[in-house]
């Protein structure tokens, strides 16, 4: 297995909207595999492969967060199918987005088909936590980033911050 680069903002990578997965194959194992140790190497709870610029509908995640990779789940060409209620994700971050964190409005449950690494269709029903997760990492898969979930005052703040450090590491 390798670590892979995660994509920051703003690579332009991250607005790509990602293509269904339609051959299981040995490479796109690989790129799960490497997707799922560089996601715990991060460390991070879940990772889409628009974030190591692959444009495969493959999304892996793990809620336990610290416990030795108890939940581990990999979705390929996960969809949305039912939303309900409205939550509010607190403290909200991304790997792709570092040093930034904000609440987010989300959808307090939904339901989700996708199929697993063997190519089975797959039905979720997520709740809470697992819900976020589900939502935020779909959202890459889209082409959206949580940044352009928060205000627009925030969002400005943030996208003027990452221009200064791009300028300083220019120097």
């Amino acid at each position: 297995m390798a670590l892979l680069d995660i994509l920051t903002y703003p690579d332009k990578f991250l607005t790509k909207t990602a293509k269904p997965v339609v051959n299981i194959d040995g490479a796109l194992n690989k790129t799960i595999d490497d997707m799922i140790e560089t996601m715990y190497n991060a460390p991070g709870i879940g990772l889409a492969s628009i974030q190591v610029g692959c444009d495969k509908s493959v999304i892996v995640y793990d809620p336990s967060h610290g416990e030795e990779r108890k939940s581990l789940t990999v979705l390929l060409n996960p969809k949305i199918i039912e939303t309900c209620g409205e939550t509010v994700s607190e403290n909200e971050g991304c790997l792709s987005v570092p040093d930034f964190r904000s609440d987010v409005k989300r959808s307090a449950s939904l339901i989700i088909e996708a199929l697993d690494r063997d190519g089975k269709p797959l039905k979720i029903e997520a709740e809470e936590h697992l819900a976020i997760i589900l939502q935020h990492e779909i959202d890459h898969l889209n082409g959206i980033l949580f940044i352009d979930r928060v205000s627009a005052l925030k969002r400005e703040l943030y996208k003027r911050h990452i221009k200064k450090q791009l300028k300083q590491n220019e120097k």
